[in-house]
């Protein structure tokens, strides 16, 4: 994994548990981190919704400040809505204030330049839910550019409209329109931010013996933005003759993966085709219940399952864990605690393989609790 750390008596964790069902995975999370005695002081963080209806924001300065001062941070889950449904859900005091709800995770990795989402998609053996048992992906996932970079308008202001009219020809259909009669996101890509990206992920294949790196992407379309970040993967592939360097367009990658898994290995996209191809990987090795995630930057890694909040599980003590447990196992491998996470690893691999305990996605009845007791039992 790239930018470890170097290892420690003790380490300093942000904890941040979220909404939903974050408190319930990183609760189990912490019985398979005690069990290993890893030696942390855990720091509880304030984010997402409850802050957000009763602050106005979801992503406090006083959470920003601790992430300053940590060495890597757990995180949950948080609850999103649209931007009118956000309002509603504020304090009365706060309503009509011009209050925008922006997902705290998405500001977090771009506050912190957590640039490269890591998501490895492993089937493990005994899991009814694998798609195929030899299933071993790596997402790079670019974190903070692309179409998650927050540069949007709605309604069009009068002078952006006449710029892209005069320097646009497509736009041309488009300039008749009033403001507020269309929206515009921005897609941006940047030369360093795609550079980081693609080596970072020629480095994990280097390091890891892994012989192919795709490219997924859609420059026959969106030339410019896409056409750079290719561009750049074939100046990078050049420094790394031992790695074959492939691509494929989105569309027709997540029709290869379906039908061809074993042909790939190690992937690497912008932001959004990052996201999509990732979740669909998840799924091929179990889903949701297994995504596991690493938001990683020069300074701070943040680790996290790649499900949302599941609001009508709340409670219930019913999601599976396993996702976030193999988030710690991320975060103590980039910790320099490769014991610690191997542990981690094949305990989980035990508990599945021997297949007597199982949460409600596998097709059992354990609770989330009983999971992550039986995977720290295996330690």
């Amino acid at each position: 994994m790239s930018q470890k750390r170097t290892k420690k008596d003790s380490y300093k964790i942000a904890w941040l548990p979220g909404d939903g069902v974050g408190v319930e995975v990183l609760e189990a999370t912490k019985i398979v981190l005690d069990k290993l005695n890893f030696k942390a002081e855990y720091i509880n963080g304030d984010i997402g919704w409850e802050f957000w209806c009763k602050e106005g924001d979801a992503f406090p300065e006083r959470t920003i400040e601790l992430l300053k001062n940590v060495d890597a941070a757990m995180f949950g889950a948080i609850t999103s809505k649209p931007v009118k449904a956000a309002e509603a859900e504020l304090v009365p005091e706060l309503r009509g204030k011009g209050l925008v709800y922006r997902s705290p995770i998405v500001r977090m990795r771009q506050t912190f330049d957590l640039y490269n989402c890591l998501r490895p998609c492993k089937a493990y053996p005994g899991n009814p839910l694998n798609y195929k048992d030899s299933i071993d992906i790596v997402v790079f996932r670019e974190n903070t550019e692309d179409m998650y970079c927050g540069v949007e308008f709605n309604p069009v202001p009068n002078e952006l409209i006449d710029t892209l009219n005069k320097i646009s020809k497509p736009f041309a259909k488009f300039a008749s329109l009033k403001g507020d009669e269309y929206a515009i996101s921005c897609k941006i890509n940047t030369r360093k931010g795609s550079e980081r990206i693609i080596r970072a992920a020629f480095e994990f294949a280097k390091e890891h013996n892994r012989k192919k790196v795709t490219l997924v992407h859609k420059a026959n379309v969106v030339r410019a933005t896409d056409g750079l970040f290719f561009e750049i993967a074939k100046e990078v592939a050049k420094e790394y003759p031992e790695i074959y360097m492939d691509d494929a367009n989105i569309d027709a990658m997540t029709m290869w993966l379906l039908k061809n898994p074993d042909n790939y290995d190690v992937l690497v996209a912008p932001n959004l085709y990052g996201d999509i191809i990732s979740d669909l990987a998840a799924q091929m090795v179990g889903g949701l219940g297994f995504g596991c995630s690493g938001n990683i930057g020069e300074n701070l890694g943040v680790f996290e399952p790649s499900h949302g909040s599941a609001p009508k599980y709340t409670g219930l003590y019913k999601v599976n864990p396993i996702a976030t447990i193999l988030a710690a196992k991320m975060m103590l491998d980039w910790l320099g605690e490769i014991e610690m996470a191997n542990k981690i690893e094949k305990a989980v691999e035990d508990v599945i393989k021997e297949g007597k305990v199982r949460t409600y996605d596998m097709g059992g009845a354990n609770t989330t609790l009983e999971m992550g007791q039986a995977i720290a039992d295996k330690i």
